[in-house]
């Protein structure tokens, strides 16, 4: 096919790729503890047949352990072409506070050109952008295919890592497309080179055997709460930097976004101060960062005149690319033993870690995307880090060393990831989609 032939394919299948993203995230396929399991299953069904639909003859579910099922699909590579993996997840995370949306999170709403909804970007769009990049080449396909679509990515994709280190054949490729990052802006393309990996865990501090009234008790009885605080805020100091021994600084090279840019990507409020020191590159891409994720205390709704015998918080760490994702947590949990306050009870438990990327500097496969992305956004990418992790990037980086691994997608920084109120621009999805349909063709023919 001819790029004009291929750009036309696209934006002629757009309407119904808009149509299949709705439905797809229609789905509140969130694999967290505690939520329905039949959504997240009916999204992997979903999934099969939308890769069913791009003409690829071998497609199905595959067990995952202790997991969702993912979706495999495969085509054999033309005599001479390269092989291309194409990796995304279609499982979300929770919506969280429904008043918090303009619209309902998994009624898919179009307004001005965006698709808002949970999953519309992280990671639907990505599921998408694979479908709608197939679709073009009508089942001829200029190299190899095969495809990874896990449905456990956002809780625990690590999980993910052990059934492709299981598997190494299933998955072998020569070049690999992680299709769960995005843009700094609509219309800026861009590889992301550079991912921090994540820790998480769960601390419980307990004091009491049961509620006490604060009027007979307070002022004496150890508070669960209080010393919880007390323990949280010691991890960083007055300026936002981390005090936990051991998680040093570190330094980006390329260029990051300006303080104007990102206080409004953000969206932080005028007067308040950005945290931590270093260059914004430094912090958002190169650094440790820990964040309370979550508390489980009284809401202020349901709340009583009484001492608590118990908290609980969701603690996350975002290590950078070089740094191990165990060996942080290891520091935090001991530095917040240390901080303990009045002797209470503390535990810690919910282990979760995923290690970062950090790329080379590109071989054919980078060129080819290169001159996709030019053709498909009418300028070069340019290289730029992510905060988030993808847990399967450095399994796969381990499994083959020589395979040339891409990050890209239609998850813009304004997305809202993670966030109420999450979109995708759909000219940003045309437009990543044409760029690995041109991506594909470049590197067959070379």
């Amino acid at each position: 096919m001819t790029p004009d032939q291929i750009e036309s394919a696209v934006a002629a299948a757009m309407p119904q790729t808009v149509e299949d993203l709705k439905r797809l995230a229609a789905i509140p396929s969130v694999a967290f503890p505690g939520h329905p399991e039949e959504p997240v299953l009916a999204a992997a069904a979903v999934t099969e047949e939308l890769l069913r639909s791009t003409g690829l003859p071998r497609v199905q579910q595959v067990a995952v352990e202790g997991s969702f099922p993912a979706v495999y699909a495969e085509a054999p590579a033309p005599p001479g072409a390269p092989t291309v993996l194409l990796y995304a997840h279609y499982d979300v995370q929770p919506a969280g506070d429904p008043a918090a949306w303009r619209t309902p999170p998994f009624e898919p709403t179009l307004i001005d050109g965006r698709l808002y909804g949970r999953g519309t970007a992280d990671d639907k769009s990505g599921v998408m952008s694979h479908v709608a990049a197939l679709r073009a080449f009508r089942g001829r396909f200029p190299v190899g295919i095969k495809v990874i679509v896990e449905g456990q990515e956002e809780y625990a994709g690590e999980r993910l890592e052990a059934f492709v280190e299981r598997n190494p054949e299933l998955l072998r490729a020569d070049a690999i497309v992680v299709a769960d990052t995005g843009n700094p802006r609509v219309g800026d393309p861009a590889v992301t080179t550079s991912l921090r990996g994540m820790a998480a865990f769960t601390v419980e501090v307990r004091t009491l055997r049961e509620p006490v009234h604060s009027g007979s008790a307070g002022g004496a009885a150890p508070d669960a709460l209080a010393a919880l605080m007390r323990m949280l805020t010691a991890l960083h100091d007055d300026n936002g930097d981390i005090r936990v021994p051991g998680l040093p600084r570190g330094s980006f090279l390329g260029q990051g976004p300006s303080e104007e840019e990102f206080r409004k990507t953000a969206g932080v409020l005028d007067g308040a101060s950005l945290v931590g020191s270093g260059s914004l590159a430094d912090r958002l891409w190169s650094s440790y960062a820990i964040t309370v994720t979550g508390l489980d205390v009284p809401t202020v709704a349901q709340a009583i005149n009484a001492v608590q015998p118990a908290a609980r918080a969701r603690v996350t760490v975002r290590v950078p690319p070089a740094g191990d994702p165990k060996t942080t947590v290891n520091a935090v949990v001991e530095f917040l033993r240390q901080v303990t306050p009045w002797g209470v009870q503390v535990g810690f438990g919910d282990f979760t870690v995923g290690s970062g990327f950090q790329a080379d500097s590109g071989g054919a496969a980078r060129a080819a995307l290169n001159r996709a992305m030019e053709r498909a956004f009418g300028r070069p990418p340019r290289d730029v880090g992510a905060g988030g992790s993808i847990p399967l990037v450095n399994t796969l980086l381990k499994q083959f060393p020589a395979a040339e691994i891409l990050l890209f997608g239609a998850e813009d920084e304004d997305a809202g990831c993670h966030a109420p109120n999450e979109r995708v621009d759909l000219e940003e999805l045309r437009k990543v989609a044409t760029a690995e349909a041109l991506f594909l063709q470049e590197l067959g023919s070379a």
